[in-house]
């Protein structure tokens, strides 16, 4: 069951939102979260509209032009999963999904599926903020610098259209979340220097809040696991061990 504090909504708006109207949908079958999450978002200075179905939340993501998505597992009908699978295949909106503290799985499966985020049911409306304001600037938040003129960066195997976001290994396209095209930019970028932890969550993350999120890990896995790396055998994202991770090409292993 989903449990929220009220607290933040009597106390009033901690944090603002400067940025003017930005809209947000909400998936859940339950009417309270939704008028909770809506009222407090709408406080902020968002435009808020909500589903409580999962065939109702896809029509609306497709039809309308959101910034964001908070979107649950559970839903009737289409689950979550099945929604955000469906997404996927026109839409690069940024999702935050809802799930149990303790299912993993929910996690690791909405992550593969191209979810930016996750967020535990067990949390505060200011935690909430801030992984969606978070989530909003990773969108865009790489620039154009250090990329060559003509938008493409060459990686051997791979190569990353930078205008469009399209990146190919051999020449076949991957499917890649907001954050793990934003990684493996990041990684890229610092070819051949060790990258810390705390540096990715910085660059990609901007530590907009104060949990501290274990969810990069996931992220590098799920990013691996679409370039057919592993941490034994890596051809492109090696670990060096308790420092963080160094992006090579296929021929430096």
């Amino acid at each position: 069951m989903f449990l929220y504090h009220t607290n933040y909504l009597t106390r009033g708006c901690d944090i603002t939102n400067k940025m003017s109207a930005e809209n947000i949908l909400i998936v859940d079958d339950d009417p309270n979260i939704c008028f909770t999450v809506e009222t407090y978002l709408q406080s902020n200075g968002y435009s808020v509209k909500s589903a409580q179905t999962g065939t109702e939340g896809l029509e609306l993501a497709l039809t309308g032009d959101f910034h964001a998505i908070i979107l649950d597992v559970v839903l009737p009908g289409m689950d979550g999963f099945e929604l955000l699978k469906e997404l996927r295949k026109h839409s690069n909106v940024p999702v935050l999904m809802l799930t149990s503290m303790e299912d993993v799985e929910d996690k690791v499966v909405g992550l593969e599926l191209g979810a930016d985020d996750y967020i535990p049911k067990m949390f505060s409306e200011r935690e909430l903020l801030a992984r969606l304001r978070a989530a909003i600037r990773r969108y865009n938040i790489l620039d154009n610098s250090e990329v060559p003129s003509s938008g493409v960066m060459d990686l051997g195997k791979l190569q990353v259209h930078h205008n469009s976001r399209e990146v190919m290994l051999d020449g076949n396209p991957l499917a890649l979340t907001h954050i793990e095209y934003s990684l493996l930019i990041f990684l890229a970028k610092a070819k051949g220097s060790v990258v810390t932890r705390d540096q990715l969550l910085d660059s990609v993350a901007n530590r907009d809040y104060e949990v501290f999120d274990r969810s990069i890990d996931m992220h590098i896995s799920s990013l691996r696991k679409k370039l057919g790396d592993s941490p034994k055998e890596p051809h492109f994202i090696k670990t060096v061990r308790g420092t963080g991770y160094m992006f090579i090409s296929s021929i430096e292993k």
